[in-house]
Parts: C-alpha cells; structure tokens; sequence
C-alpha cells in the first residue's frame, strides 16, 4: 500500500490505524448514566444518574429520600425545595450533575444529630401550620432558608426601596408573606405558616440557637 494512502484508510477504519486513532473514534454514549456522588445532609452519596436526572428525581427514586416532594414539578409551588449551599433552589428544575461538591440539604437533614427537631420543624408543629402536610417539608426547608437570608440582611420586592434591610428587626408580616410567595398551599395554611416562622425569628439568634448541627443554615 503506498504510505499516501494511510491517512485516509485510518480515518475511515480506525482499526487500520495506530490504537490512537482508534481511540479518537471511541464515542460515549450520551444517553447514558453517568457516576455522580453527592453530599447530602453532610454524608457523600453515590448515585448513577442520566444527565437530565434532576435532583428531585436523584433524591426520591435514586437514593430514597423522599421528603423532598414532586408537586407541579415545573418550579411553581415549591415542594421540592431544598437547600444548597444554605441557599433555597427548586430541586425539580436543578439538574443533578450541576450540584457535584455542593452540600444539599433536604427535609431529612434538618434534624440534629440526636434526632431533635430542627426549630423550624418545631414551631411548625406547635403552631399547627399545615393540614394535609403535602407543602409541609418544601414550607420548612424554605422558611429556614428565607431566614437565612434575612440575616444576611437581603432586601426583598416587599422591603421599602428608600432604606436598608435591617434583618430580623424589619421582618413583619408582609416581608414573611413576600419571601414565602414561591411555596404555595393548597390547604390554605398561611396564617398559621407565617405565626411559626415569626416565632422562630423571635425565639432564636441569627445563626447560633439551632445548635451546631444547623449553624451553616
């Protein structure tokens, strides 16, 4: 075979060329599950997903963490919400993969260690802030990550334009309204929702009464 032909026949047949080349033509398949491990409620959890695998889908059928709920499932009521990075997102619209080395907290990590519910968990139950409990942990988990954000002093659409947010000092109801506007309540157990994330704002100090289980939320 004259050497000028050699390119081409191993463009057209890897198995003619060097195993380079066939390496160059060795193709993943892009439908395929890809090896993801997770950090979830500070424990590393190995999962298989698709790229389209959202973390809602990750979390409920993958790993068997289902507190974290499927309602709309198109980022409207906020069922699904979960914290990652202490951040509030909307795990149905979050693709797994884009969440690799980020702490992602769901419903079941809010707990201590001990298993002693978290104080947004409490005053949720003590102030009777739900009904068919359907909304209840997306409520919860959001309501520990607006406060979060209250204390980092964040503004909302409901906070006066023509001064600074003073965190919790400036939390009244309409702010609590505001902020809570993403998770949505069939039930219609607002009134009640509202009183139990006052009473936590109340009762507890920015970042330090939820214990050292929860001082990163």
């Amino acid at each position: 075979m004259h050497p000028s032909t050699r390119p081409t026949e191993s463009l057209t047949n890897p198995q003619a060329g060097p195993p380079a080349a066939a390496a160059m033509f060795t193709v993943r398949d892009p439908l395929g599950s890809v090896p993801l491990r997770l950090l979830i409620n500070g424990a590393p959890r190995d999962v298989s997903v698709e790229p389209w695998t959202t973390l809602l889908d990750a979390l409920r059928e993958r790993i068997g963490l289902t507190g974290t709920k499927k309602g709309c499932n198109h980022g409207a009521c906020g069922a699904c919400t979960v914290l990652v990075d202490g951040r509030r997102v909307l795990s149905c619209l979050t693709l797994s993969l884009a969440v690799r080395e980020q702490e992602i907290t769901t419903i079941e990590g809010l707990a201590g260690c001990d298993g002693a519910l978290h104080p947004m968990q409490r005053a949720f139950a003590e102030h009777d802030a739900l009904q068919c409990g359907y909304c209840t942990p997306g409520q919860v988990v959001s309501a520990v990550g607006m406060l979060a954000e209250v204390d980092r002093a964040c503004p909302s659409a409901a906070t006066p334009p023509t001064r600074s947010f003073a965190g919790r000092a400036d939390l009244d109801e309409r702010e609590i309204r505001e902020r809570m506007s993403g998770n949505l309540c069939r039930c219609a157990a607002y009134q009640n929702i509202v009183a139990a994330i006052r009473h936590v704002a109340a009762s507890t100090a920015p970042d330090r009464d939820f214990g050292d289980d929860h001082a990163a939320l």
